[in-house]
């Protein structure tokens, strides 16, 4: 068994957290992505973190929100969902990029979100509904087709993202002549319902229900942490109505958990 000062030495490696471990490249980045499974974008729990793995000067040094971001890396994140991740805002409504592993994971979780809210409020099930149909879709194209202000919008779209239903994606959008060379693309926001943005479903002998697959997604995240403090990981995820009192001790029974003075490790 490792001891927890193991385990922190261990996590500084694997969730680069030291300066020699810096990330110089997007593939690197991308491998980092496909080795943990799961990256916030700034640094706000023990779950790893892209900006903080880069260990970058911030774009403007004692700044704060955008201008804390790598000065050079900081579209990585952005980077990687054009490469095919999902960027989702189930972590308590913050940017958190997915590997196809721990999109699969939260697959049985966000379809039976979608389902709950559809059901429970009949303005999410018109949103849901029209997305159902039309497909992924703009958001200024979205607000003309169901007549609704930006700030409507905004108000619906947010629990529905945080909740797994919908999912947001920044697409390039290029005028009819094209661009000249080296000419930035401005940028829309696609908004798709999960089944749109994850097609497939879970691997075989995933959880089907929600609250099992919450512990199998749980068990993953710690895994991408290494180690992490026990009182934490409830605040890791949205669905606070999936979480029962025993989630932790039955991992832990089961063998997919362990606790090392407080913390959680993986088995």
């Amino acid at each position: 068994m490792e001891s927890l000062a193991r385990l922190l030495e261990r996590r500084a490696f694997e969730c680069r957290l030291t300066p020699d471990r810096a990330l110089e490249s997007l593939d690197e980045a991308e491998g980092f992505l496909r080795e943990r499974g799961m990256l916030t974008r700034t640094t706000d729990s023990a779950l790893p973190s892209l900006y903080e793995a880069c260990h970058e000067e911030a774009y403007q040094p004692g700044g704060q929100g955008f201008a804390a971001w790598p000065a050079t890396k900081w579209p990585w994140f952005g980077e990687l969902t054009g490469r095919g991740y999902l960027c989702v805002a189930v972590h308590r409504g913050k940017n958190l990029l997915v590997s196809g592993e721990a999109a699969a994971l939260l697959d049985p979780i966000c379809r039976a979100e979608t389902d709950r809210m559809r059901a429970a409020d009949p303005a999410w099930r018109r949103l849901l509904d029209h997305l159902g149909m039309a497909g992924p879709s703009d958001v200024d194209d979205l607000r003309v087709e169901l007549g609704l202000k930006r700030q409507e919008l905004k108000a619906l779209r947010y629990p529905l993202e945080r909740c797994g239903a919908i999912v947001a994606r920044s697409v390039a959008m290029v005028p009819a002549g094209g661009t000249a060379e080296g000419e930035r693309h401005a940028h829309a926001t696609e908004l798709s319902r999960w089944d749109q943005a994850y097609p497939g479903g879970g691997p075989g002998g995933a959880p089907a229900e929600p609250a099992g697959a919450l512990g199998a997604l749980l068990a993953a995240a710690v895994h991408a942490a290494v180690v992490t403090p026990e009182a934490e990981v409830r605040r890791w995820f949205s669905w606070q109505w999936y979480w029962t009192d025993t989630l932790v001790e039955d991992l832990v029974r089961s063998g997919r958990l362990r606790r090392v003075d407080g913390h959680l490790a993986a088995a």
